[in-house]
């Protein structure tokens, strides 16, 4: 047997820099990498000398260096990942929300914070964290719960099975999410004789796994009975490859479709079929379909609360659930009628098998409708009001094409897009909301950019957001990756404070004038992005925003545009109810009427049918 004398991390580099995809293309588009003592010297050492063939990216902030690399992966359909190296203790840490966010949303990034000593000579090292009553702990088992493959990396040679186990997670449609190798710094450096066989090039191709027969005949059976079948498109749509054959199913069958946050822009927003958005910030016309329909066809979903109304949306008294999920455990959710196999393979086989089946027409006015609220809404305001969040996403929305990606996550913005924003395109659509992580919106615009560069990345991101992670803001400047960030200003959490006066209470700790100060706060954030290296601006009307749009898309590196707007006003039309539990006693008669309603509410609830 031929060998290389390698150390464990050029090994490790060695091996993923020839993982490749289906397409011929290498599985990693390389390796973020902040060093510290944990990984400076071995991983450090690796990457530099592996060069181009596994690049390098360098980060600001470990946490956002992460959600680039599970930005890409997701702008990628899960057909390419990253890795992501840090050193042992809070840039491990630090990561620990990244990883939580790539376990939620299902998809694939690859780990590698450095860990302590295997050997324990200079034990305790800078940065461990001791457990007084297990030896075996360190900092890194924070990732174990938020981690679909957890290894602890102790010896060179266990990399042969850990690494080819590492890329069957990060590979399965059923079970990927992110992989973490803790990786003990002084294994980094050892020296091992590998088998030569061991950097042989290796593809992964994706897995298709059809669905069992009897599954497909109960399907079929349960559609035909349907008097009124509607379709729920989630983000496994996208990660199957399966647009087209949605589009061509919900045609053949005459079944309308509504979409949740990661399954927005599986269909043109014109498709007639096409209702929009499902669920508590979902359209009027797709809420009409669902709360009436006796077939709820999931495909490619989770059923979060917010896709479900917190599971009562959905109405009629004889309503059932078909579930098409690559995934047995969220297929068997809800009493569903599970059918465990891939969206494009599953639909195209019960496409077949239900023949000439067309369900009953829809009312088109539904659609309609909803277009002209949509447009009501988002078109350019008059007078001298600031303006809302709806206003700022038309004015973007009419200043792009429609090969734009729009990016976002947390707050009232990813509420506001999903009801409002007009998707074209597959992928035109990413925002985070399965984990709703702050923070997430620049770095993940960076990593959407590197994933899809031909493609116009727009972030649009609140105040509150802003501050919790901006700093890879810069490192799009520095890498030439040209993001556009509209930063709507309404001077604090002002999705939150909506919940908080909507539930009874007061605003209360969460705009900054209703926060505890001394001295009010007044933040440059045209000069904080422009000191990043971004062209920035502020503008104060929609017209202005609109012209600013204009330059930001000729211009020759990341763009930052501000804007102040309303932190009161939300979209009335569409959405609704949503469980957040009222204090059942409360000296404010606010509070109470608002407990009185909740319960009046929860009574429309059908959990666990």
């Amino acid at each position: 047997m031929k060998t290389v004398r390698l150390t464990a991390a050029q090994a490790m580099v060695r091996y993923l820099s020839k993982q490749q995809n289906e397409d011929g293309v290498p599985f990693f588009g390389g390796c973020w990498a902040i060093f510290g003592h944990g990984n400076v010297a071995g991983m450090g050492e690796a990457l530099h000398g592996i060069g181009d063939d596994f690049p390098t990216w360098r980060g600001h902030n470990e946490q956002g260096m992460a959600h680039a690399a599970i930005a890409y992966a997701k702008a990628s359909n899960r057909k390419r990942a990253m890795t992501v190296t840090t050193s042992i203790g809070p840039g491990a840490t630090n990561m620990v929300t990244a990883a939580a966010l790539a376990h939620v949303n299902r998809l694939p990034v690859l780990f590698v914070p450095g860990d302590v000593f295997a050997n324990r000579a200079p034990d305790p090292v800078l940065q461990q964290v001791e457990d007084f009553g297990d030896g075996t702990i360190s900092a890194n088992d924070c990732f174990k719960p938020v981690s679909r493959y957890f290894d602890r990396i102790m010896r060179a040679e266990q990399l042969l099975t850990a690494l080819p186990r590492a890329m069957a997670t990060l590979t399965d449609p059923a079970d990927c999410g992110p992989v973490t190798l803790a990786f003990c710094q002084d294994v980094q450096a050892e020296a091992y004789d590998w088998p030569e066989s061991f950097f042989d090039v290796k593809v992964w191709k994706t897995k298709r796994p059809r669905a069992d027969l009897d599954q497909l005949d109960a399907a079929v059976a349960a559609i035909k009975a349907a008097k009124q079948p509607m379709i729920i498109a989630g983000g496994g749509v996208h990660y199957a490859g399966a647009c087209d054959a949605l589009a061509e199913f919900a045609h053949r069958h005459n079944i309308p479709v509504g979409e949740t946050q990661a399954g927005k822009s599986a269909m043109p927003w014109d498709d007639e079929l096409n209702l929009g958005s499902i669920g508590v910030t979902g359209a009027s016309s797709a809420n009409a379909i669902a709360e009436n329909a006796d077939l709820i066809i999931a495909v490619g979903t989770r059923l979060q609360d917010f896709t479900t109304g917190s599971w009562a949306l959905f109405k009629h008294p004889d309503r059932r659930i078909l579930s098409i999920n690559v995934a047995a455990y969220d297929a068997a959710k809800h009493n569903a009628i599970a059918v465990t196999g891939d969206a494009k393979i599953t639909l195209a086989e019960i496409g077949g098998m239900l023949g000439d089946y067309r369900a009953p027409a829809i009312d088109a006015n539904l659609k309609s409708g909803w277009i002209a609220a949509v447009d009501k809404v988002t078109a350019t305001p008059t007078g001298n009001a600031l303006p809302t969040d709806a206003q700022v996403i038309g004015a973007v929305q009419r200043s792009v094409d429609d090969d734009a990606i729009v990016v976002c996550a947390a707050g009232g913005l990813p509420g506001e897009l999903h009801k409002l924003w007009k998707a074209a395109k597959p992928n035109g659509y990413h925002v985070e909301y399965g984990f709703s992580c702050m923070g997430y919106e620049i770095a993940g615009g960076l990593g959407v950019k590197m994933a899809q560069p031909d493609r116009e990345v727009v972030v649009m991101v609140g105040d509150g957001s802003y501050m919790m992670m901006n700093s890879e803001l810069a490192t799009s400047v520095m890498l030439g990756h040209k993001i556009i960030t509209v930063i709507l200003d309404n001077r604090g959490f002002g999705c939150i404070n909506r919940l908080q006066m909507a539930t009874g209470g007061e605003s209360f700790n969460n705009l900054l004038d209703t926060a505890r100060h001394v001295v009010p706060s007044a933040i440059d954030f045209t000069a904080h992005a422009g000191s990043m290296g971004a062209i920035a601006e502020k503008v104060s009307s929609i017209s202005e925003l609109e012209a600013a749009m204009e330059r930001a898309r000729k211009a020759d590196r990341s763009y930052a545009i501000v804007i102040d707007t309303d932190p009161l006003p939300s979209t009335d039309a569409g959405g609704h109810w949503w469980d957040v539990a009222v204090p059942e006693v409360s000296v404010r008669p606010t509070v109470n009427e608002a407990r009185k309603n909740y319960e009046a509410a929860l009574k429309q609830q059908r959990p666990g049918d």
